[in-house]
């Protein structure tokens, strides 16, 4: 589990994952999750090779995708799975998949409604509400 309320020290874990597999050295297991993301986003590669890039922003105003929310909701897709939480995610994570065959382009789908879920839940400064998450990821699963 990825946590901490230093952001530099958040993101430093991805920098170091991303070191250690350039460089063939023994990935800790939470190493190893942040690389097998972080392989399947070969746009991202050289972005981690540079340290210097710890402290840059990224403004949704203007497109730009921040790689550490990105990949960190990946992972969270991921604990969610292996855990079955909230409770039926890997029955919907499965249906998904047999509907798109691809799960890389299903943890998209899945990231989407947790972004939606997690933005309306700041917005109304309330807590993240489940309900929200299983009705997004339902209306995908009908489409």
């Amino acid at each position: 589990m990825l946590f901490s309320h230093d952001r530099n020290e958040l993101r430093q874990i991805f920098f170091s994952a991303w070191q250690k597999h350039e460089n063939n050295l023994t990935l800790e297991p939470m190493d190893q999750v942040i690389v097998n993301v972080l392989i399947l986003h070969p746009e991202y590669h050289s972005f981690f090779s540079k340290p210097d890039n710890i402290n840059k922003d990224f403004s949704p105003e203007l497109g730009q995708t921040n790689p550490f929310l990105h990949l960190g909701m990946h992972i969270g897709i991921h604990e969610q799975l292996t855990i079955n939480q909230p409770s039926g995610i890997k029955d919907k994570y499965n249906i998904l998949m047999d509907k798109m065959t691809d799960p890389h382009e299903v943890e998209h789908v899945m990231m989407d409604c947790l972004g939606e879920m997690i933005w309306r839940a700041q917005r109304e400064n309330l807590p993240p509400d489940e309900n929200d998450y299983n009705s997004c990821l339902l209306e995908a699963i009908n489409k």
